[in-house]
């Protein structure tokens, strides 16, 4: 499978998992707060950081009839047009997030909501874009998207397989040819028996392309095992403190936690190495001590070996163990002290 670029960046099986932190709604509608999400997320070692592109005008209505207002979870008793009012990142902000990210040597792109955010991303010369779970069903908007021709992340969150199937043509008959699906799911927090992550190897097969996670569990364990699957992208919410609150702050990462994440997916992908029975460097030393045939007992010259004088022992510079059946029975050679290792030349033929 072909590697893809964002922001020079490769991304794919044979490179380290693409980490992205997703700031959503965590900057609290403070720029400076924003700035050092992007700052504490370079210093956790992150590839990039993900923001969310609309209005609450651009997203919904202001309305507070049935549907309008949420019914259980994180957000119970809120409208949707005030939520999304207060976690939006205003659009004055993204050039100087842009900017200041690309400074930072950090990746930096979005999710854009409507084609009015994708043409302020263009403007901003976006390296990619990322289609939120809620968002796959619009297939105007994937098209919108994929006509710019730039690398595309998908959220397969609360779709069945044949939304996803939808989502995936439709990108491609409008032009993208570099694609990414994550498997998602859409709750918040996700338990982790609800992951499933087998899912991901089951994405990449099925579509012919790469595969990720975006991660709404507690901690970093889930997105982790996702790397052992084969995932090549990572996306988990970011916070600098769940205390500081926030609409996403509650299943985000904090700085140190995301440090936790970008080592242990880098150490899980190491550790998948090739499929190999060679031997290792880390174990080259410890061959001496595997069993093998010793003397355990004087012998003279012509003795008969036994299980009283010729047993499998550590440490490993005798025969090895699976010759002592025939060995049982045959004589010394010569004379031999206990603690010797034996070899075919002390045997008499």
């Amino acid at each position: 499978m072909d590697s893809i670029m964002i922001d020079g960046r490769a991304i794919g099986p044979g490179h380290p998992p693409y980490v992205v932190a997703e700031m959503s709604g965590n900057h609290n509608g403070d720029l400076s707060r924003a700035f050092a999400l992007l700052e504490a997320a370079k210093a956790a070692g992150a590839d990039a950081v993900k923001l969310q592109t609309y209005t609450a005008d651009t997203i919904t209505i202001d309305h507070d009839g049935p549907g309008f207002v949420i019914e259980g979870g994180l957000w119970a008793g809120r409208k949707l047009h005030e939520l999304y009012a207060e976690a939006h990142t205003p659009w004055d902000w993204h050039k100087p997030l842009f900017e200041r990210a690309r400074a930072l040597g950090l990746g930096v792109f979005s999710s854009p909501f409507d084609a009015t955010a994708v043409d302020l991303l263009e403007s901003l010369d976006a390296p990619a874009y990322k289609v939120a779970s809620f968002e796959l069903v619009d297939l105007p908007l994937i098209r919108r998207i994929a006509a710019t021709g730039k690398p595309m992340i998908m959220s397969t969150g609360l779709a069945h397989l044949g939304e996803i199937q939808d989502a995936v043509a439709c990108a491609r008959d409008a032009g993208c040819r570099e694609m990414i699906l994550l498997h998602c799911v859409s709750g918040y927090p996700t338990a982790p028996e609800d992951a499933n992550l087998r899912t991901i190897p089951h994405l990449a097969e099925a579509f012919g392309v790469q595969a990720g996670l975006s991660d709404h569990t507690m901690g970093t364990a889930v997105s982790v095992a996702a790397v052992a699957l084969g995932a090549t992208f990572i996306e988990k919410h970011f916070t600098l403190a769940r205390a500081d609150g926030g609409p996403d702050a509650a299943f985000s990462l904090e700085p140190s936690e995301l440090a936790e994440l970008v080592s242990g997916a880098r150490t899980a992908w190491a550790a998948l190495g090739r499929v190999s029975y060679d031997l290792k460097p880390s174990e080259s030393g410890n061959l001496q001590f595997r069993r093998s045939l010793y003397v355990v007992a004087d012998m003279a010259a012509g003795e008969a070996f036994t299980a009283a004088n010729l047993r499998s022992i550590r440490p490993g510079f005798g025969l090895a163990p699976k010759y002592l059946p025939e060995i049982i029975g045959r004589r010394a050679s010569r004379a031999l002290g206990r603690g010797t290792p034996l070899g075919w030349d002390m045997i008499e033929s």
